[in-house]
């Protein structure tokens, strides 16, 4: 299991809303930059980046904070929020993400995804964000009609790298992820799934380590690592034992 720290990018700063909400957001820290080279220190592997202005606009908007990521960290970075056509999506890939994330175009224009998918193999993950069930687009303004095993399904030979699956409803508000319905997702598709929303504590990390939770092949954490909640040593460390020794 990969552990991904995350960065909310909302007008250039680092931020973590509650349940999807602009209104409710929290501001981390004024440079992103930093906190993606702390989070390489630590030793995460991976770094999780969303635009978040982005995601309401259908087009980037943080494409600065983006870029001062991008050039200081080594580790490697996927990124969601306002990738919706071609053009964007071979930007940020030239600028060096090594994964974008297809969240609201995987709803309205599944053949985008699938034609990425073909043209970058292993660079693109599609983002299924769920409220009460139903898919969300839109930066989860809107609700849409399918369920988030309907949508993973549609993907299933299009050679997607990943869902990144998130609970809208814990998203933010540090109540443990839903493990029930992301182990259900990850039981309906072939596809590796990531968990993302409601991460709170070393206890869930260890929930994501159990044998039942093997079909999981990593988890997002963000508030929790703001608010010193989650140890990245003490997390790792459980990963890394989990994993066992490496040939």
């Amino acid at each position: 299991m990969i552990l991904y720290p995350a960065i909310d990018l909302k007008e250039g700063r680092c931020v973590r809303l509650i349940q999807g909400d602009m209104a409710q957001a929290k501001v981390f820290g004024d440079d992103p930059a930093a906190q993606a080279a702390i989070f390489e220190a630590q030793g995460f592997s991976w770094l999780h980046v969303v635009d978040l202005d982005g995601a309401f606009a259908g087009a980037p908007r943080n494409a600065e904070a983006v870029d001062a990521i991008l050039a200081r960290v080594k580790i490697p970075v996927q990124l969601g929020g306002g990738i919706r056509e071609m053009k964007t999506l071979e930007g940020w890939l030239s600028k060096g993400v090594a994964r974008a994330i297809i969240g609201t175009a995987a709803v309205r224009d599944p053949g985008f995804v699938r034609e990425a998918a073909r043209k970058y193999p292993g660079k693109i993950a599609v983002g299924i964000d769920a409220k009460d069930g139903r898919v969300a687009v839109e930066g989860w303004a809107q609700t849409s009609s399918m369920t988030a095993e309907e949508l993973g399904r549609r993907f299933e030979d299009a050679g997607v790298a990943a869902i990144i699956y998130t609970d809208i409803a814990r998203d933010g508000i540090l109540k443990g992820l839903n493990v029930e319905m992301t182990l259900a997702l990850a039981q309906a598709v072939r596809i590796p799934v990531i968990a993302s929303g409601g991460l709170a504590s070393i206890d869930d990390v260890h929930r994501l380590l159990k044998p039942d939770c093997a079909l999981i092949a990593g988890a997002i954490t963000g508030r929790a690592l703001y608010d010193g909640r989650i140890d990245p040593e003490a997390a790792l460390a459980a990963i890394a034992a989990a994993r066992g020794p490496v040939a």
